[in-house]
């Protein structure tokens, strides 16, 4: 489980590519004081496990699902990957609830500065964005950030300067493609509401009643 907060700035120092799969070697320093064989490792969001570790960072195995659902498959060696370790039990949670699982990707298609703020456009394909509701949380590459606007095929977000310089997003351009995981809470509640199940009393009434 991740918060959305970026530990690190991380470099792709080795890729090997199989035939629909990778092996990534990444760069990393901050995070290796605390680190270990099979820990789980979020790197621009999708969630890792390492599987060799070096003096100066960490390998993972890729596989062929997270290869076709994310932006993964795009990294070339120098490339710049935002790093979050998982939560400790006693972290605190400055961000939301991030599996490190993505839902899929989006495309940056305007960014444009206000004063000290940068607005990024970011089209996503409608199974993606009928999760992504005004005011709502999406980690976007692995950064926990706020829904600022909502459009019938994109969606608007808004990043402050500490955000831009710790982050990679402050890297992109228009036309790149990013990482995109919902806020799960959506999710849950459309299984829960669709489920047959015979015993099933969640009902409109029922979430309303408690706050949902």
């Amino acid at each position: 489980m991740f918060t959305g907060i970026i530990e690190e700035i991380g470099t792709i120092e080795g890729m090997k590519k199989g035939a629909s799969s990778a092996v990534l070697r990444i760069q990393a320093s901050k995070i290796m004081d605390d680190i270990h064989l099979g820990d789980s490792i979020a790197v621009n969001g999708v969630c890792l496990t390492v599987t060799r570790i070096s003096s100066t960072g960490f390998e993972s195995d890729v596989m062929h699902e997270t290869m076709n659902r994310s932006s993964l498959g795009n990294f070339r060696i120098g490339s710049s990957v935002n790093l979050e370790r998982a939560m400790p039990v006693n972290g605190r949670f400055g961000g939301h609830i991030v599996s490190g699982h993505i839902d899929g990707t989006g495309t940056i298609l305007n960014i444009q500065r206000d004063d000290n703020a940068v607005w990024y456009k970011i089209k996503t394909p409608l199974s993606v964005l009928r999760y992504i509701i005004e005011k709502g949380s999406i980690a976007i590459d692995g950064i926990s950030l706020t829904v600022a606007k909502v459009s019938k095929d994109s969606f608007h977000v808004s990043i402050i300067p500490h955000t831009a310089q710790f982050t990679t997003l402050d890297k992109r351009r228009v036309g790149d493609l990013v990482n995109l995981e919902n806020d799960c809470v959506g999710k849950y509640v459309e299984h829960l509401m669709g489920s047959e199940t015979k015993n099933n009393n969640i009902t409109a009434e029922f979430l309303a009643k408690y706050g949902f």
